[in-house]
């Protein structure tokens, strides 16, 4: 485990079992529970802003956030491993998300959205946020696995 990494976040995360499923305009989902903290995302491919022709496809993805436990935590940076189709890996690492680190309290969620291109037509995103209680607690949250797909293309 290289230096100042924490371990992997489901060797003491309760995790709900992920799941991807595929509906109406090919969206991809998943979802999972982390110490009471349900991270649960959607993506999609955007036609209108990628070019296949030269080798590049966009993807956005939208983040639910939700505190279903007793109390308060702030997600204070992500991690994001991005995979595409010819299996090269990029690891984005920063604070908060879309410049914020929201604080959610019991019932509390928060909702953005992002985008992923790649150079790619598929390809695969998943994660942790790194999370810290009111009592000062850190832990990581995780974001299970989720497609990005370019529909009716042949993997």
């Amino acid at each position: 485990m290289p230096r100042g990494s924490q371990p992997p976040p489901w060797r003491d995360a309760r995790v709900d079992r992920p799941h991807r499923s595929r509906y109406a305009a090919d969206v991809f989902v998943s979802e999972a529970v982390t110490r009471d903290i349900r991270i649960r995302v959607q993506s999609s491919f955007v036609p209108e802003r990628s070019e296949p022709e030269h080798g590049s496809w966009f993807f956005i993805y939208t983040v639910e956030i939700a505190n279903q436990g007793t109390q308060a935590a702030q997600l204070i940076s992500r991690h994001w491993i991005i995979t595409d189709a010819n299996g090269e890996v990029r690891e984005v690492r920063g604070p908060g998300v879309v410049g914020e680190q929201p604080t959610l309290a019991p019932g509390e969620s928060f909702t953005y959205t992002s985008a992923c291109p790649l150079e790619t037509p598929f390809g695969t995103m998943h994660g942790t946020y790194q999370m810290v209680t009111k009592g000062g607690e850190r832990f990581d949250a995780e974001i299970a696995a989720f497609s990005l797909g370019e529909p009716h293309a042949i993997n």
